[in-house]
Parts: structure tokens; sequence; C-alpha cells
């Protein structure tokens, strides 16, 4: 089982010097570090356990300038070896860190009173009324407190034992979701190409495969693992990983990115979260107030915003937020935050997401709070109806509900076909989910918009697809509409004629007005077969408006009593077959024909003759070559 132990506590309290007895390994890597003697960034060492496994140790900065570089390696830990020197006792960074971990939801922790060898037993005594007074209230109340010395060795011993027994006194579940390793280091290593450290949160990874760096989107292969300095072929959560990387030339990897499998895709630039205010803040937190999040090791400028009518939280409150980013980040559910001020002068809050990707709220809007709710503490069933609900697609893929779920693999969707309030259906191949409620929502504006349509257009026998599309109050993919569409026509609750689409009801009522112009308009284009009038010289023979004409002509063209031969420009059926007949006629005899002489032939005027031969081109009878036309398919057995 696979562990991570961090260090916390107050500048020069002790903490690398107690790593570098407990495990061998100078944690100070920089030389700035080892002039200056105090921690300045991460350090990593393993701590090797009694059944020869390896814990992996980070060793975090404690001045408070540096807490920055302390929140960066303080996610993933499952222990905490918390440091508080005997002759100080708690002091300003001991107490924000332990709100830092508190928040982190790390749940084991060891408080060593360091440098045990400098004072009295009474001090000691003193120093551990101090750590119980601080941890009430907190995930670590009631953790065990240990007197040691890095200078004498008291207590070392059983610090490593304690340690031990802790790490094991717990049973660690295995993390659902795909491999995530937010990015605490990231170097050039010549001759070798990019390596990346941190640790791993869920998953696994394998040399050879594929991974993906959030925010950005850059694909990579791992050439290589490493685990603790060792070469492996798989590495994954609860481990210090280092990966070598390989990829795009120019892609840039730094601390806040997201090393993750190559099916997550997603970045957040706005978030819901549970938030609990700890009692540094002592002004509370204020509604839009503009803050600094850290997440895994990414730091973002932020604003949030309070979910509900109070424009305030106090200290020692919790409440529901939203929290917008500056610049989006990789976040999933569950995954725990920090809040510090602007200034980054001290930690505020902290919480979990609880819906990575949220649409903007009205903080006075029906549900929210039960909405909310649910997305913190529901079951799969719940979750996966209120996301589906709240998400501004109509319908979404199999892949982003699994990251919302932050589950992987195909039994997600088992239990998705499970959820009686979920319909799925296939779009372009592609399985998608929506809820009952939308889908009813989605069938009903259909109607209401087919049916106000009908009402207005009563003559047109349907609307058009894509008109219907931009109607609809969701925004649908074309494959989506399609496949909505499709399963509308199978239960028989619309109809469709060529791409017009209908309400099933719907029938075209022509009544005696319609009836009339009907025939008013075969006898106009009867009265001159060859040279018939546009549809603007017909508005004005038959006092008709443009609208109530157009909708009669294409009812006329339904049932080819009519046919358009170009905009505004209609012939009877009978005079088309009688010109294509001496056309075809002519051009089997002759060859080819051209626009003059098909004038000629049909005793009519170029202003007929060309939109005719262009008629005819589309239909297929002839082909255009030049200043000629040809019986399709002679020209095309010429060839």
């Amino acid at each position: 089982m696979p562990y991570i132990i961090g260090t916390a506590g107050h500048i020069d309290h002790g903490k690398t010097s107690l790593i570098k007895v407990l495990t061998g390994q100078d944690t100070e890597r920089l030389k700035e570090e080892k002039e200056r003697g105090i921690s300045i960034d991460l350090g990593f060492a393993h701590f090797d356990l009694p059944d020869g496994t390896q814990a992996g140790v980070v060793d975090v900065p404690g001045h408070e300038r540096f807490i920055k570089n302390m929140l960066a390696g303080a996610h993933g830990i499952d222990l905490v070896l918390f440091t508080v020197a005997a002759d100080d006792g708690v002091m300003p960074q001991t107490e924000e860190h332990l709100d830092i971990v508190h928040l982190l939801g790390v749940k084991m922790a060891i408080f060593a009173i360091t440098k045990a060898d400098l004072v009295s037993p009474e001090r000691i005594q003193e120093v551990e009324e101090e750590i119980k007074i601080l941890t009430l209230g907190t995930l670590l109340e009631d953790s065990p407190v240990i007197p040691v010395s890095s200078v004498t060795g008291q207590g070392l011993a059983e610090l490593k034992d304690l340690i031990s027994r802790t790490l094991k006194s717990t049973e660690k579940s295995v993390p659902s979701g795909y491999f995530r390793l937010p990015v605490d280091r990231a170097f050039v290593l010549q001759g070798h190409g990019v390596v990346v450290t941190g640790t791993a949160l869920s998953g696994e990874v394998k040399t050879g495969e594929h991974v993906r760096c959030l925010p950005g989107g850059d694909l990579f292969r791992v050439r290589s693992l490493q685990v603790h300095g060792r070469s492996v072929d798989t590495a994954g959560w609860g481990q210090r990983v280092a990966l070598n990387l390989t990829g795009p030339e120019r892609a840039s990897i730094e601390r806040g990115h997201v090393i993750c499998h190559e099916k997550l895709t997603l970045t957040s630039d706005r978030f819901d979260a549970f938030l609990e205010v700890r009692p540094a803040a002592a002004k509370g937190i204020k509604n839009h107030q503009r803050i600094r999040v850290h997440l895994g090791t990414a730091e973002r400028f932020a604003k949030i915003i309070l979910l509900g009518a109070a424009q305030k939280v106090s200290p020692k409150e919790s409440t529901y937020c939203q929290i917008t980013l500056s610049e989006p980040l990789m976040a999933l559910r569950n995954d725990h935050f920090i809040v510090r001020d602007e200034t980054a002068r001290k930690t505020l809050a902290g919480g979990v997401i609880i819906h990575p990707w949220a649409r903007k709220h009205k903080r006075r809007e029906p549900q929210l709070k039960t909405r909310l709710e649910s997305l913190h503490n529901g079951d799969m069933t719940q979750l996966t109806e209120t996301f589906l609900d709240e998400s501004d697609d109509f319908a979404l893929p199999m892949e982003a509900i699994q990251q919302f779920l932050n589950l992987q693999g195909e039994a997600v969707r088992a239990e998705l076909d499970k959820i009686k309030g979920l319909r799925a259906f296939s779009a372009d191949g592609e399985r998608v989910y929506t809820i009952d409620g939308k889908w009813q929502r989605l069938k009903n504006a259909i109607l209401a918009t087919l049916n106000e349509f009908h009402k207005t257009h009563p003559l047109v026998p349907g609307m058009d697809m894509e008109e219907l599309r931009g109607k609809i109050p969701y925004v649908l993919s074309a494959k989506i509409f399609r496949a909505v569409v499709d399963i509308l026509l199978a239960d028989k609750t619309i109809a469709k004629e060529e791409n017009l689409l209908r309400a099933a009801a719907h029938r075209v009522q022509l009544g005696s007005q319609e009836k009339s112009l009907m025939d008013q308009i075969r006898k106009i284009l009867g009265a001159q077969p060859m040279t018939p009038p546009e549809l603007k010289e017909i508005e004005k023979q038959l006092g008709v408006n443009r609208a109530k004409l157009t909708e009669v002509f294409r009812l006329l063209e339904r049932d080819r009593s009519v046919i358009r031969v170009a905009t505004d420009l209609y012939y009877l059926p009978s005079t088309i077959d009688q010109v294509r007949a001496v056309l075809k006629k002519f051009l089997s005899e002759k060859g080819e024909i051209t626009a003059a002489t098909f004038r000629d032939l049909i005793g009519s005027s170029r202003k007929y003759t060309i939109p005719l031969l262009e008629y005819f081109d589309r239909e297929g009878l002839t082909i255009r070559i030049g200043d000629v036309r040809r019986l399709k398919s002679s020209s095309s057995s010429g060839k």
C-alpha cells in the first residue's frame, strides 16, 4: 500500500532535520537553502517501513513567505508529521499549517515536539497542552504527541514505530478516477527531455502510454518512470513519481499543471464548492471578495460568490459558494482547495469542489440549495441526474460523465443504464445521455414550435429542419438533433417529408380561397406556356400578398402542379415535358445546341431559355460544355 508523509510546522521548528535523521536523506536541495539554513521550496525523500515498502516524504518550507510552496506540496498527504519546537511552542505558521492540513482533509497526524533536549519536562507538558488546544475542533484533534530530539536521538525510535503503526492503522481505499499527477517540479534533463515530478492522486501510468497536460491539452508519451529513484514500468496513486516525457517541442510544463490520462480533457474556470471559513479570517469572507485559490500545485487569483442570501460568512461557518478563476486549471469533484487573501498574507478558508464546471447562478434561483446539496452529498443517481440537469448541453457523452463522477471504466455505463431517470440514445454512433425531464421539455418545445409554425403557415406542409433546430431552447449539435428527430419520427410524434418536419397530426387544409387561387395560377401559366409571368406579375394580377402566394405555390410544387425553374419563375409540367421532348430530339439528331439555337427552337427569349437550360442541367438531362449543351448520357459515353 503506497503512502505519502508530509511535514508541517513553523520555520526553524526542525522539520528538515527530523526528516534527515529519520530517512538519512537531506531534503534541502537548493544552494540558497543551505546557505540560509531554511527550506525555501519542497524537498523530497522516502521513509522505509518495516514491511519493506517505502513511503514518500514531502518536506515543506515553514516560512510565511513560502506558504505558496508549502501548499504545492501539501496535497495527497496521508500522514502529516507536524513539528512544534519545545522552546517556541505554537507559533503563527503552526496555526496556519494546521488550518491548511485540516482543510485539505488530512486525518492522520503525529505531532513531534522537537528540540526536546533543550527544555524541562514541565515545558514539554505545556507545549502538549498548546497542541491540544490548537487542534480542538479539527480533523487532527486527539492526534498522538511525542517529544523528540534530532541531536540526541530522543524519541526517534518511538517516532519511527509510531509512523509505521499509524500508517498501517487505517485501510486506504483505492481512489477512483483516471491517472492524475499535479506537477510540483518540471525540468529538462540533458539528453533525456522533460522530467516532471509530483504526487499521483489516482489511477496508474505505464511506460509507453500517452498522457495529457492540463491546462493546454498537449499529449506526451511516457518514456520512463521512477519512484523513489528506482526505474519502474508502472506507477500510480499514493506514490511520488518522476515521469520522463516526450512530446511537442515547444510544449511548456510547469508547477500548477496536471499530467493525466489522455481521456481527461476538461479544465475549469468556475466551480461550485462547499466552503469552511477558519478563525484566522477574523472579518469573515464577503460576497464577491477577491482571493487566491490553491488547488493541487496550482495557484490562481479568483473571486468568491456566496450562494444564498448572506453577504458574508463568519469565521467557523460553512456555506456553498461559486469561485471564478482568473485562468483555468484542472479540477475534479471532491478535490480540496485552499483560500488565501488576495495579498497572500494569511489562509482564510478552504473546501471541497462539488461541481468543477458549474454554470453561473442567480443567488436566489429556485431549489439552488437543494441541487447543491445533491452535488455535495448525493449518491451516484442524484449526482448524475443533477449534473446532466445543470449542464447547458442537452445531452453528454460517457466521457464527460465519467470525468464529473471521477470514475473510470465501462462499469460506469452499466450503472448509468440502471438509473431510471436517464435517457440514453445513439448520436452518430456515440452513446449520449440526458435526463427524462430535459427530454420531455425538448419534445414539448419541438411540438410547440411546429404547431406555432403550422398555425402561422397553414398551407406549408412542414418546417425546415435547420430552421426548427435554431428555434428550440437547447443548442443541439447537428448529430444530436438528427438523433432526436429520428426518435420522434420512430414514435410517430412528428413526421418528415424531404427536409420538412411537421407535427404528426398536421394536415394542410385547403379552403375555397386557396383552391380558387390554385385554379387561377394554373390558368395564368397556361395562357402563356412558353413565356409565363414571374411571381411579382402574378401577384399584381391576383391582388394577393406575396407570403400567401408563395405558400400556395409551395403546395402546387408539392403536388407537381407547377415546376419551379428559377427563383420566382414557374411552368406547368406539361410545358416542361413538351420542351424536354423537343430538346432531347434535337440533341439526339444534332449532338449539341447553343442557347441562341434553343431560343429559336422553342420560340422564346433569352429571359426564359437560359433558366430552362440551367434547369435541364440540374435535372441531369444535359451538360454544359463551353457555350453548348449536350445530352449528359452521350457526353459521358464519349469520354
